[in-house]
Protein backbone atom coordinates (compact mmCIF):
# COMPACT_ATOMS: atom_id res chain seq x y z
CA UNK A 1 0.00 0.00 0.00
CA UNK A 2 1.32 3.43 -0.94
CA UNK A 3 2.36 5.73 1.88
CA UNK A 4 -0.28 8.35 2.65
CA UNK A 5 0.75 12.00 2.43
CA UNK A 6 0.91 13.81 5.75
CA UNK A 7 0.94 17.43 6.91
CA UNK A 8 2.32 18.29 10.34
CA UNK A 9 0.28 21.02 11.99
CA UNK A 10 2.81 22.52 14.40
CA UNK A 11 2.40 25.19 17.08
CA UNK A 12 5.44 27.44 17.41
CA UNK A 13 4.42 28.87 20.78
CA UNK A 14 4.30 32.55 21.71
CA UNK A 15 7.56 33.55 20.01
CA UNK A 16 10.54 32.61 22.17
CA UNK A 17 12.33 29.69 20.42
CA UNK A 18 13.16 28.18 23.83
CA UNK A 19 9.42 27.67 24.42
CA UNK A 20 9.09 25.30 21.46
CA UNK A 21 8.27 21.70 22.27
CA UNK A 22 11.05 19.21 21.65
CA UNK A 23 8.86 17.49 19.06
CA UNK A 24 8.33 20.73 17.13
CA UNK A 25 12.07 21.48 17.26
CA UNK A 26 12.96 18.05 15.87
CA UNK A 27 10.43 18.33 13.05
CA UNK A 28 11.59 21.81 12.03
CA UNK A 29 15.19 20.62 11.70
CA UNK A 30 14.10 17.96 9.18
CA UNK A 31 11.51 20.04 7.33
CA UNK A 32 11.36 20.07 3.55
CA UNK A 33 8.46 22.52 3.22
CA UNK A 34 7.31 25.05 5.85
CA UNK A 35 4.12 27.06 5.38
CA UNK A 36 4.17 29.65 8.14
CA UNK A 37 2.17 32.51 9.62
CA UNK A 38 3.26 36.12 10.18
CA UNK A 39 3.45 35.70 13.95
CA UNK A 40 6.06 32.94 13.88
CA UNK A 41 9.23 34.46 15.30
CA UNK A 42 12.39 34.76 13.21
CA UNK A 43 14.33 32.82 15.81
CA UNK A 44 12.06 29.86 15.15
CA UNK A 45 12.24 30.17 11.38
CA UNK A 46 16.03 30.13 11.69
CA UNK A 47 15.74 26.50 12.84
CA UNK A 48 14.45 25.48 9.42
CA UNK A 49 17.13 24.05 7.08
CA UNK A 50 18.26 26.48 4.35
CA UNK A 51 17.33 23.85 1.77
CA UNK A 52 13.67 23.81 2.83
CA UNK A 53 11.01 25.68 0.90
CA UNK A 54 9.47 28.42 3.05
CA UNK A 55 6.12 29.93 2.16
CA UNK A 56 4.86 32.94 4.12
CA UNK A 57 1.05 32.95 4.17
CA UNK A 58 0.79 35.43 7.03
CA UNK A 59 -2.13 37.80 7.23
CA UNK A 60 -1.72 41.43 8.22
CA UNK A 61 -4.60 43.73 9.17
CA UNK A 62 -6.17 44.75 5.86
CA UNK A 63 -3.67 42.70 3.83
CA UNK A 64 -4.41 39.04 3.12
CA UNK A 65 -2.22 37.75 0.31
CA UNK A 66 -3.56 34.26 0.97
CA UNK A 67 -7.12 33.77 2.16
CA UNK A 68 -7.97 30.70 4.20
CA UNK A 69 -9.31 28.74 1.24
CA UNK A 70 -6.07 29.35 -0.65
CA UNK A 71 -4.00 28.17 2.31
CA UNK A 72 -6.07 25.01 2.60
CA UNK A 73 -5.62 24.22 -1.09
CA UNK A 74 -1.89 25.00 -0.93
CA UNK A 75 -1.36 22.53 1.91
CA UNK A 76 -3.20 19.81 0.01
CA UNK A 77 -1.12 20.47 -3.09
CA UNK A 78 2.17 20.37 -1.20
CA UNK A 79 1.40 17.15 0.67
CA UNK A 80 3.10 14.15 -0.93
CA UNK A 81 4.24 10.72 0.27
CA UNK A 82 7.67 10.95 1.89
CA UNK A 83 7.71 14.76 1.94
CA UNK A 84 7.95 16.43 5.36
CA UNK A 85 5.48 19.30 5.14
CA UNK A 86 4.97 21.55 8.17
CA UNK A 87 2.16 24.02 8.64
CA UNK A 88 3.74 26.27 11.26
CA UNK A 89 1.46 28.45 13.34
CA UNK A 90 2.00 30.91 16.15
CA UNK A 91 0.89 29.74 19.60
CA UNK A 92 -1.19 26.58 19.46
CA UNK A 93 -2.79 25.49 16.17
CA UNK A 94 -6.16 24.83 17.80
CA UNK A 95 -6.48 28.08 19.80
CA UNK A 96 -7.70 30.85 17.46
CA UNK A 97 -5.35 29.49 14.81
CA UNK A 98 -7.90 28.02 12.37
CA UNK A 99 -5.98 24.78 12.66
CA UNK A 100 -9.20 22.80 12.93
CA UNK A 101 -10.38 24.14 9.56
CA UNK A 102 -7.11 23.21 7.87
CA UNK A 103 -7.05 19.76 9.44
CA UNK A 104 -10.63 19.08 8.38
CA UNK A 105 -9.91 20.16 4.80
CA UNK A 106 -6.91 17.83 4.58
CA UNK A 107 -8.54 14.86 6.29
CA UNK A 108 -11.51 15.01 3.93
CA UNK A 109 -9.08 14.67 1.03
CA UNK A 110 -7.28 11.64 2.39
CA UNK A 111 -4.29 13.54 3.76
CA UNK A 112 -3.12 12.50 7.19
CA UNK A 113 -2.67 15.26 9.80
CA UNK A 114 -0.28 15.12 12.73
CA UNK A 115 -0.78 17.87 15.32
CA UNK A 116 2.02 19.17 17.55
CA UNK A 117 0.66 21.52 20.25
CA UNK A 118 2.30 24.80 21.16
CA UNK A 119 2.17 27.09 24.16
CA UNK A 120 -0.68 29.45 23.41
CA UNK A 121 -0.05 33.19 23.76
CA UNK A 122 -2.19 33.47 26.90
CA UNK A 123 0.01 31.03 28.80
CA UNK A 124 3.32 32.33 27.45
CA UNK A 125 2.56 36.02 27.96
CA UNK A 126 1.03 35.50 31.39
CA UNK A 127 4.00 33.44 32.59
CA UNK A 128 6.54 35.90 31.19
CA UNK A 129 4.85 38.69 33.15
CA UNK A 130 4.19 36.68 36.33
CA UNK A 131 0.42 36.75 35.98
CA UNK A 132 -1.33 33.60 37.27
CA UNK A 133 -4.43 33.21 35.14
CA UNK A 134 -6.18 31.51 38.05
CA UNK A 135 -5.45 32.11 41.72
CA UNK A 136 -7.22 30.80 44.79
CA UNK A 137 -9.51 33.42 46.22
CA UNK A 138 -9.08 35.71 43.20
CA UNK A 139 -10.05 33.90 39.99
CA UNK A 140 -11.65 30.47 39.76
CA UNK A 141 -11.61 30.26 35.96
CA UNK A 142 -10.26 31.74 32.76
CA UNK A 143 -11.85 32.44 29.38
CA UNK A 144 -10.25 33.12 26.01
CA UNK A 145 -11.96 35.26 23.38
CA UNK A 146 -10.83 36.79 20.11
CA UNK A 147 -11.39 40.45 19.36
CA UNK A 148 -10.62 40.09 15.66
CA UNK A 149 -13.69 38.90 13.80
CA UNK A 150 -16.02 39.82 11.01
CA UNK A 151 -18.32 42.85 11.25
CA UNK A 152 -20.83 42.51 14.04
CA UNK A 153 -18.63 40.12 16.03
CA UNK A 154 -19.67 41.66 19.35
CA UNK A 155 -23.24 40.55 18.81
CA UNK A 156 -22.12 36.92 19.19
CA UNK A 157 -20.50 37.32 22.61
CA UNK A 158 -22.29 36.91 25.91
CA UNK A 159 -20.99 40.07 27.55
CA UNK A 160 -22.81 39.43 30.82
CA UNK A 161 -20.96 36.16 31.33
CA UNK A 162 -17.65 37.68 30.19
CA UNK A 163 -18.03 40.42 32.83
CA UNK A 164 -17.55 37.93 35.67
CA UNK A 165 -15.03 39.38 38.17
CA UNK A 166 -14.11 35.88 39.36
CA UNK A 167 -13.08 34.75 35.87
CA UNK A 168 -9.94 36.00 34.15
CA UNK A 169 -10.63 37.18 30.61
CA UNK A 170 -7.91 36.94 27.95
CA UNK A 171 -8.48 38.74 24.66
CA UNK A 172 -6.50 37.70 21.60
CA UNK A 173 -6.16 40.00 18.57
CA UNK A 174 -8.22 42.70 20.18
CA UNK A 175 -6.12 45.83 19.71
CA UNK A 176 -8.25 47.34 16.94
CA UNK A 177 -11.44 46.90 18.97
CA UNK A 178 -10.23 47.31 22.55
CA UNK A 179 -12.30 50.43 23.14
CA UNK A 180 -15.52 48.64 22.14
CA UNK A 181 -14.53 45.61 24.19
CA UNK A 182 -13.84 47.54 27.39
CA UNK A 183 -16.97 49.64 26.95
CA UNK A 184 -19.20 46.60 26.60
CA UNK A 185 -17.62 44.87 29.58
CA UNK A 186 -18.28 47.92 31.77
CA UNK A 187 -21.83 48.17 30.43
CA UNK A 188 -22.29 44.49 31.31
CA UNK A 189 -21.32 45.16 34.93
CA UNK A 190 -17.54 44.73 35.20
CA UNK A 191 -15.99 47.43 37.38
CA UNK A 192 -14.14 50.06 35.32
CA UNK A 193 -11.37 49.89 37.95
CA UNK A 194 -10.69 46.18 37.22
CA UNK A 195 -6.93 45.66 36.72
CA UNK A 196 -5.80 44.82 33.19
CA UNK A 197 -2.57 44.23 31.31
CA UNK A 198 -1.66 44.68 27.66
CA UNK A 199 1.31 42.73 26.30
CA UNK A 200 2.90 43.50 22.93
CA UNK A 201 5.19 40.92 21.25
CA UNK A 202 4.96 38.64 24.26
CA UNK A 203 8.03 36.50 25.13
CA UNK A 204 10.03 38.02 22.26
CA UNK A 205 12.77 40.62 21.99
CA UNK A 206 11.09 43.98 22.18
CA UNK A 207 8.24 42.80 24.40
CA UNK A 208 6.37 45.65 26.07
CA UNK A 209 3.63 45.57 28.65
CA UNK A 210 1.51 48.01 30.57
CA UNK A 211 -1.05 47.92 33.35
CA UNK A 212 -4.18 50.06 33.42
CA UNK A 213 -7.69 49.99 34.88
CA UNK A 214 -10.27 48.56 32.51
CA UNK A 215 -11.83 51.95 31.89
CA UNK A 216 -8.50 53.43 30.80
CA UNK A 217 -7.05 50.48 28.88
CA UNK A 218 -7.90 51.72 25.39
CA UNK A 219 -6.41 55.16 26.05
CA UNK A 220 -3.29 53.64 27.64
CA UNK A 221 -2.54 51.43 24.64
CA UNK A 222 -3.09 54.35 22.27
CA UNK A 223 -0.79 56.61 24.29
CA UNK A 224 1.89 53.90 24.33
CA UNK A 225 1.48 53.36 20.54
CA UNK A 226 1.05 49.63 20.96
CA UNK A 227 1.03 47.66 17.72
CA UNK A 228 -0.15 44.15 16.90
CA UNK A 229 0.32 41.50 18.17
CA UNK A 230 -1.12 42.51 21.54
CA UNK A 231 -2.70 40.24 24.14
CA UNK A 232 -4.97 41.60 26.88
CA UNK A 233 -5.45 40.06 30.32
CA UNK A 234 -8.42 41.40 32.28
CA UNK A 235 -8.99 40.63 35.93
CA UNK A 236 -7.58 41.09 39.44
CA UNK A 237 -4.98 38.33 38.84
CA UNK A 238 -2.95 40.99 37.05
CA UNK A 239 -2.02 42.48 40.43
CA UNK A 240 -1.54 39.29 42.48
CA UNK A 241 2.25 39.06 41.97
CA UNK A 242 2.86 42.72 41.17
CA UNK A 243 4.90 44.30 44.00
CA UNK A 244 3.70 41.92 46.74
CA UNK A 245 4.15 43.09 50.32
CA UNK A 246 7.35 41.61 51.80
CA UNK A 247 7.06 39.11 54.64
CA UNK A 248 9.80 37.61 56.82
CA UNK A 249 11.00 34.15 55.83
CA UNK A 250 9.84 31.77 58.54
CA UNK A 251 10.89 28.12 58.33
CA UNK A 252 9.60 25.83 61.12
CA UNK A 253 12.41 24.19 63.09
CA UNK A 254 11.42 20.70 61.95
CA UNK A 255 11.59 21.77 58.31
CA UNK A 256 14.90 23.56 58.81
CA UNK A 257 16.45 20.43 60.32
CA UNK A 258 15.18 18.28 57.45
CA UNK A 259 16.52 20.73 54.83
CA UNK A 260 19.89 20.79 56.55
CA UNK A 261 20.09 16.98 56.49
CA UNK A 262 19.17 16.81 52.78
CA UNK A 263 21.67 19.49 51.76
CA UNK A 264 24.50 17.77 53.58
CA UNK A 265 23.62 14.17 52.84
Amino acid sequence: MAEAPVVHLVGSGPGDPELLTVKAWKLLQRAEVVVHDRLVGQGILDLVPPSALRIDVGKKPGEHRFDQNSINALLAELAAPGRLVIRLKGGDPFVFGRGGEEALYLLRRGIRVEVVPGITAAFGCAAANRVPLTHRGVATGVRFVTGHCRDGWWLELDWKSLADPATTLVVYMGLAHIEQITTRLVEAGLDAATPTMAIENGTQDGERSLRAPLGGLAEATRDAAFRSPVLFIIGPVVEVLHNPAPLPLEIPDRHAAWIERVLHA
